[in-house]
């Protein structure tokens, strides 16, 4: 039987509870589901353009301005799925479109505008990885 004493109690090797409030605001990193590593770590060093950071077996890591990206294969059924949809910031999105089309980077459409703000038009594409993951341009176009 337990000891009331030690209902409730951390366990001796946990790390200390602190009361200062967590506020989650920085990504240190992304996963994204990919089925062949080999294939995928080609197409967004070659095709996207990313840095490539660096690999073990089954993983893959690039750097998207300090967030860092990372292919895997799905560790369980309930993972193999499409990823969110990640929005890269360019700033311009007619001439990133005209490259990544170049390297036959597959658009869903083209650039266009989204939303019409007080200083600046929104703009945005989309386009699909080797494995339909869905990705997005868009670009913050100050109006003159």
């Amino acid at each position: 039987m337990t000891p009331p004493s030690a209902i409730g109690a951390a366990p001796a090797s946990s790390p200390a509870m602190s009361t200062t409030p967590v506020s989650l605001s920085r990504i240190g990193q992304i996963a994204i589901v990919v089925k062949d590593v080999e294939r995928a770590t080609a197409f967004y060093r070659d095709a996207l353009g990313m840095r490539f950071l660096f690999a073990f077996p089954g993983l893959a890591f690039f750097d998207c301005d300090g967030t860092r990206l990372m292919l895997s294969r799905a560790e369980k059924k309930e993972f193999d799925h499409p990823s969110s949809i990640l929005y890269f910031r360019v700033p311009d999105i007619q001439s990133a479109y005209a490259s990544l089309r170049e390297r036959n980077v597959s658009f869903e459409d083209e650039p266009h505008v989204i939303a019409r703000l007080t200083d600046h038009d929104l703009w945005m594409c989309f386009f699909r990885d080797l494995d339909d993951n869905i990705f997005a341009l868009m670009s913050e176009v100050t109006k003159s």
